[in-house]
């Protein structure tokens, strides 16, 4: 039977992982008979249009979240854009306001987009950073996220509360200060046993213009080295577009299924240590390569923690080559965690339970 709510889910568009682990949770609610509205801009959007067309959209205002081409000016950029941020949260909280008053919606989940929230309907934060890193800086931006975070109605990390688990520190307080609830890794992918066609996938995604600074470097050292490559630019467009150079595929961007079946049909995987990704890769038990965004703390943080723990090699952007692909085989790779969201019971939330 349909739910009379209407639930809005509004990721973040920082690249596409906060939109693409938003899925099994739209998934979730459809499931539980509730009604719902995607939000986002960019190619988050986009991307969830096209898995989503039957459900009603909105545009919110871009965080215009771009990255310098030196990594190490990240955070400055970041800094330089704090007027912008704070006029578009604002923003977000007025059209958040209006939907509320128009009795149009009954509940917000909101992936790190922090105006989406209103203190007259339930409303949900999912992250798993709930400590920012930031170098010198980290106690205060994990101090200022945090108090973002307490005028929410809760807190959703997808990760497990106890050891072993995917974000260590990031998402992990030993005294948090308000409620959190460990709903378990997200991930839209199920792992099948595939046939290989491709012997290395990457995966591209993120801001520019380190986005194509990175698929620059994969085509240079890839298109000539002797194996069956595909490259998914992480580019969402209205039409799916493929070219070939030798043994090199490269294709604009597939949706979910097709993404899952690439997966599947690869040896190894090169990408972006994004926590989005490292939950993808270990719900489908993927050997990998992660090359961690430049000047991007949490990325850079992830992926020198896995390679210590002996499960996925990394190096840096500017010292990528196809001949460090050979660490792949001397690592353990993801290990997976059982879906463990108890989605009837986090949906409560939206029935005054």
């Amino acid at each position: 039977m349909a739910n009379t709510k209407t639930i809005l889910v509004a990721p973040l568009h920082w690249g596409l992982g906060h939109a693409t682990r938003c899925i099994p949770i739209i998934r979730a609610l459809l499931e539980h008979g509730y009604r719902v509205m995607i939000a986002s801009d960019g190619p988050a959007l986009l991307l969830l249009q096209k898995e989503f067309p039957q459900l009603p959209s909105l545009e919110l205002p871009s965080y215009d979240i771009t990255y310098p081409k030196k990594g190490a000016y990240f955070k400055w950029s970041i800094l330089s854009k704090l007027p912008h941020l704070r006029k578009t949260i604002s923003e977000e909280k007025k059209l958040i306001a209006t939907l509320v008053a128009e009795g149009r919606i009954d509940g917000l989940i909101s992936d790190n987009r922090l105006g989406v929230r209103n203190k007259n309907i339930p409303s949900v934060f999912i992250t798993h950073q709930l400590n920012v890193l930031s170098g010198d800086t980290t106690y205060f931006s994990s101090k200022l996220h945090q108090k973002t975070i307490k005028k929410f109605t809760a807190c959703w990390v997808p990760d497990v509360a106890e050891s072993p688990n995917l974000s260590g520190k990031l998402g992990h307080l030993n005294d948090p200060k308000f409620p959190v609830t460990y709903i378990g890794p997200l991930s839209r992918m199920q792992q099948r046993d595939l046939p290989v066609k491709y012997d290395i996938l990457a995966l591209l995604s993120g801001p520019e213009p380190q986005r194509s600074l990175l698929e620059e470097i994969l085509v240079r050292e890839l298109q000539d080295c002797g194996k069956r490559v595909l490259i998914v630019r992480g580019k969402v467009e209205a039409v799916q577009k493929r070219k070939t150079i030798e043994t090199l595929e490269i294709v604009n961007y597939m949706n979910s299924s097709e993404l899952e079946t690439a997966i599947n049909q690869s040896d190894v995987v090169v990408s972006r240590s994004g926590y989005t990704t490292l939950m993808d890769l270990a719900a489908l038990q993927k050997k990998a390569f992660f090359i961690p965004t430049p000047g991007q703390y949490e990325q850079e943080y992830l992926a020198k923690r896995l390679k210590e723990q002996g499960l996925v090699p990394c190096c840096k952007q500017e010292r990528f080559t196809a001949a460090k692909l050979l660490k792949i085989p001397f690592y353990k790779g993801l290990q997976e965690f059982k879906p463990s969201a108890n989605f009837k019971e986090l949906f409560r939330l939206f029935e005054g339970e």
